[in-house]
């Protein structure tokens, strides 16, 4: 075991169980008040972190936000990626700083390597909390069980779900370390979910785990990954004058095209045979490739062909 998963593992002991990636970060973000006493949250510009109203309010899409504005007000945006931007705004009354490693539906945003451990330092050197939304990354999609481990970062909370339950189950969940959970000893029902814990969607839970390991989907998601971004990046470099860049981690993988159309247009030709890609919420010029874990190389293959048909055309 790696010692960034051993230290995860270790440190987030505690779980609040839910349905959903939205109610998972509402816990997160309640449980961080709740801990250190502090009311600001720092989070990513164009980040998408649910739409439920607090992770709404930290979320970066206008179209998603303004029917219900006023949002809340204790959010501040900082640009993705940017170290100093960050330590200009946490200070002794942040209680969080929340981000996604890999900002999914910002285009599947990479950051720079020296990002995340310096969001850590930032964090700790004023008592701030440090809040990783691995609803999309989390559970072996980047390569890794948990995107942090591609920087060696332990977060104090971690919102999981999508994949938690299977594919099958609602399931989601706010993992945390003992230090921040203790303020909820006295009064568990401070936060509270009807079904969260419900024994069928922690039975979804429990085996989708037990396939994660056993069946090694995280070192193959990194291995197929990396074979797959070449081969669509191969194809692209042909269509320079439609597509603007291939990147991601592992089996997330975005594609961004120069327009909207241009996008629109190669998610409908990979539709047409028969192959679904993912729209991106807020940077719709992204074509998302988020294949299952147990896809194969030459399912793979098959995608890439058809991939390379609908940029001829």
């Amino acid at each position: 075991m790696q010692p960034c998963l051993r230290k995860l593992l270790r440190d987030l002991q505690f779980s609040f169980f839910c349905h959903s990636g939205a109610e998972a970060i509402e816990a997160c973000l309640k449980f961080a008040r709740l801990a250190t006493g502090r009311r600001k949250i720092v989070a990513m510009q164009n980040a998408h972190h649910g739409k439920t109203l607090g992770a709404l309010s930290a979320s970066g899409r206008a179209v998603y936000k303004q029917p219900f504005e006023p949002l809340l007000d204790w959010f501040v945006a900082v640009p993705f990626g940017e170290t100093n931007a960050l330590a200009q705004v946490v200070d002794r009354d942040t209680a969080a700083v929340l981000l996604e490693p890999v900002q999914g539906e910002a285009g599947v945003i990479v950051p720079p390597d020296e990002f995340l451990p310096k969001v850590r330092e930032i964090c700790d050197s004023v008592g701030a909390l440090l809040i990783a939304d691995e609803v999309q990354t989390g559970l072996g999609r980047t390569g890794k069980n948990f995107a942090v481990e591609h920087w060696q970062v332990v977060p104090d909370l971690m919102a999981l779900a999508k994949s938690l339950g299977g594919g099958v189950m609602p399931l989601g969940a706010a993992v945390g370390t003992e230090k921040v959970f203790t303020s909820l000893f006295e009064n568990p029902l401070l936060h509270s979910s009807t079904l969260g814990g419900n024994p069928l969607a922690c039975a979804a839970g429990i085996a989708a785990l037990k396939v994660l390991r056993e069946e090694g989907l995280a070192e193959r998601a990194a291995e197929l990954g990396e074979k797959f971004l070449s081969m669509l990046g191969q194809i692209a470099s042909d269509r320079s004058d439609i597509v603007r860049e291939v990147r991601g981690k592992g089996l997330l993988i975005g594609v961004e095209f120069h327009s909207e159309r241009d996008a629109l247009r190669a998610m409908v030709g990979m539709v047409k045979q028969r192959i679904l890609v993912a729209y991106t919420q807020n940077n719709p010029k992204v074509v998302r490739f988020e294949p299952p874990l147990v896809i194969t190389m030459a399912q793979l293959e098959r995608v890439a062909d058809a991939f390379a048909k609908t940029l001829a055309t």
